[in-house]
C-alpha cells in the first residue's frame, strides 16, 4: 500500500468566506477503498481556523439574515441547477472516496437535491400566523426568524445527501452555515461550496473545515456558534447533544440503527427477498436505515431464509465505477475488519452462518477494502450481532411465532430509527404502524426514507434532540418563532392597569 510520504498528493483545504483555506499542521489520509491506496490528503482544521470559520459566518450573518427569503429561495433556485447539472460529478467523487457503487451515489445525490428543491419554498415555509382582534383593537401574530450561525457535522456514508438534508434548510432560513464532513470523504462538500458561490450565495454565508474530534470539539464548544445538527453513531450522536446543551446550545443528534423488517407467512416472499437483500447489502450495509434483521414470523421463516440465501450469493460485487456491480467496497480497511469481527463472533456465538462473507477477494482489486455479503440465521437477540450495529453486509435473522412477538422484539430494541413490515394484510400493516416505537416505518417498502418535505428521524437512542431534520422539523429547528401582541392606542383607549390584562 502506497504511504503520503511516497507520493505527491493534492490535499484537500477548507472553504472560508468564500475561497479556499489550507490550514498549517495535521492533515489525514483519503483513500480509493476499490484500490485501498491513499488517493489524496485531507487537511485538519484546528481550533484557529474553526473560529475563523465562525467570525466569517458570524459577519456575515446580519446582511443575509436581512435579504429577503425571496431573494434568498432564488440563490437556492440557482444552486439547485447546479447541482443537477453536476449530479454525476459528485456522484463520482463518492465512488471514490466512499466506494459505493455509481447508481448507488446518483440516486443519494438525488435524494439530497430534492432538499434543496423543498428549500427553494422558503417564503412559503417561513410565514407565520396572523390573529386579529383577540383582543378589544389588539392584534396577535407570530413570525419565524433565523437562530444564527449554525454547524453540520456528518457522516462518511452519505457524503452528498446528509449534509444536504442540513445547510439548504438552514441557509434557506436566513442563518449561515459551517459543515464539517467526515475527514474519510471530504471532496464531495468543496464541489457543493464552489457551486453555491457560483449560484450567487454571499462569502461567509457557507463554510467547510475538516478535521477529527479536535474540529468537533472546537465547533462544540465555540459560543459563536448557536446549533448543530449531527448525523453519526449513537455513542458520538450522545457525547453531540450533551455538549452542545450544556453550552447552550440547539442541538439535533441522530445516532445510530438496528433496523427490523417483520415478515409475516402471507407476505410475498420473492418480492420481499429481493427487497430485504437491496436493503441488507446495498451500499455495503453502509446505511442507518439498512435493514439489518429480519424477523420471520411463523411459517416464513424457512423459505424466506432459504430464497435470501439463493439472492445473497448472486450480488455482484466490485469496483463502484464499473458497470453492473450492485455493491462496492466498505470505506476503510478498519471498518471492514471490524464488520468481518462481527460475522467471527457471531459463529462463536452459535448463531448458523448460511452464507460467509469473509475472504472475498475482487480480482484486480485484492488490496480494496472489500467483503462479501453475510448471513446469518437463528439469531437471539442476547448475541452481539443483533444488538450492536454492524454497519457492514450482514443480514441476521430471528424467528417469531407471532406478530405480536414480533412487534414486542421490534419495541424492546434500544434502537429506533426505521422499521418494516411485509404482508398482505392491511390488518396486520394497521396494528404495525400503530403500535410499533419507531420513528419510520415502512408497509412493504424496506427503506423507508421519506421525502425531502416529509422529516427524517428516529426515536429512542437513535435521536437525541426534539426536531428531525428537513421538512418543516427542519423549519422549526433553523428559525426561532417570536410571538407579537399589538395595539395602536386611540385617545379613548384606556390605559393599561396594574391587573394582568386579558384579551376578552
Amino acid at each position: 500500500m502506497n504511504k503520503p510520504s511516497d507520493l505527491k498528493l493534492h490535499t484537500v483545504p477548507a472553504w472560508i468566506s468564500g475561497r479556499t483555506h489550507l490550514p498549517a499542521g495535521r492533515a489525514g489520509d483519503v483513500y480509493n477503498p476499490a484500490t485501498g491506496q491513499v488517493s489524496k490528503r485531507v487537511a485538519f482544521c484546528g481550533a484557529d481556523t474553526i473560529d475563523a470559520a465562525v467570525k466569517a459566518a458570524g459577519a456575515a450573518l446580519p446582511d443575509w439574515r436581512d435579504t429577503s427569503p425571496l431573494r434568498r429561495a432564488r440563490i437556492m433556485q440557482k444552486f439547485l441547477q447546479l447541482m443537477q447539472e453536476h449530479q454525476k460529478d459528485l456522484a463520482k467523487l463518492i465512488v471514490e472516496e466512499h466506494g459505493k457503487t455509481f447508481p448507488d451515489a446518483m440516486g443519494s445525490v438525488m435524494r439530497g437535491i430534492e432538499v434543496i428543491e423543498f428549500a427553494c419554498g422558503a417564503p412559503h415555509l417561513l410565514k407565520g400566523e396572523f390573529s386579529e382582534n383577540v383582543g378589544t383593537g389588539v392584534d396577535s401574530y407570530s413570525v419565524r426568524q433565523p437562530v444564527g450561525v449554525c454547524a453540520g457535522i456528518t457522516p462518511f456514508n452519505f457524503p452528498v445527501m446528509v449534509p444536504l438534508w442540513m445547510f439548504p434548510m438552514a441557509i434557506a432560513c436566513g442563518n449561515t452555515f459551517i459543515l464539517k464532513p467526515s475527514e474519510k470523504v471530504p471532496s464531495a462538500s468543496m464541489l457543493m461550496a464552489q457551486l453555491f458561490k457560483q449560484a450567487g450565495l454571499p462569502d461567509g454565508v457557507f463554510n467547510v473545515v475538516h478535521g477529527d474530534k479536535e474540529a468537533v470539539d472546537a465547533i462544540l464548544g465555540h459560543p459563536g456558534i448557536h446549533a448543530v445538527s449531527f448525523v453519526g453513531s449513537t455513542p458520538i450522536a450522545k457525547y453531540i447533544y450533551e455538549t452542545c446543551a450544556r453550552n447552550g446550545k440547539r442541538v439535533q443528534a441522530l445516532g445510530g440503527a438496528k433496523n427490523h423488517a417483520v415478515v409475516l407467512p402471507d407476505a410475498d416472499l420473492e418480492f420481499t427477498a429481493d427487497a430485504l437483500i437491496g436493503a441488507a447489502y446495498g451500499s455495503a450495509g453502509e446505511r442507518c436505515m439498512a435493514i439489518s434483521v429480519a424477523v420471520a414470523v411463523g411459517e416464513a421463516g424457512d423459505p424466506l431464509v432459504k430464497l435470501l440465501a439463493e439472492k445473497a450469493n448472486t450480488v455482484k460485487i466490485g469496483p463502484g465505477d464499473r458497470e453492473g456491480m450492485d455493491m462496492g467496497a466498505l470505506v476503510t480497511q478498519q471498518h471492514r475488519d471490524k464488520v468481518a469481527s462481527y460475522i467471527d463472533s457471531g459463529v462463536r456465538e452459535g448463531a448458523k452462518l448460511v452464507v460467509d462473507g469473509r475472504g472475498l477477494k475482487v480480482a484486480g482489486h485484492e488490496s480494496g477494502f472489500f467483503l462479501g455479503t453475510s448471513l446469518f440465521d437463528q439469531v437471539t437477540p442476547k448475541m452481539k450481532i443483533y444488538q450492536e450495529e454492524i454497519f457492514g453486509p450482514v443480514l441476521v435473522v430471528v424467528r417469531a411465532k407471532t406478530l405480536e412477538e414480533a412487534i414486542a422484539l421490534v419495541n424492546a430494541n434500544p434502537y429506533a430509527n426505521g422499521t418494516a413490515v411485509f404482508t398482505e394484510s392491511g390488518g396486520a400493516a394497521r396494528r404495525f404502524e400503530n403500535e410499533i416505537q419507531v420513528g419510520m416505518v415502512g408497509i412493504n417498502v424496506p427503506i423507508p426514507v421519506p421525502m425531502a418535505f416529509y422529516s427524517f428521524g428516529g426515536w429512542k437512542n437513535s435521536l437525541f434532540g426534539d426536531l428531525h431534520v428537513h421538512g418543516m422539523e427542519g423549519v422549526k429547528f433553523y428559525t426561532r418563532t417570536k410571538a407579537i401582541t399589538r395595539r395602536w392606542p386611540h385617545q379613548d383607549t384606556p390605559a393599561p392597569g396594574f391587573h394582568m390584562p386579558t384579551m376578552g
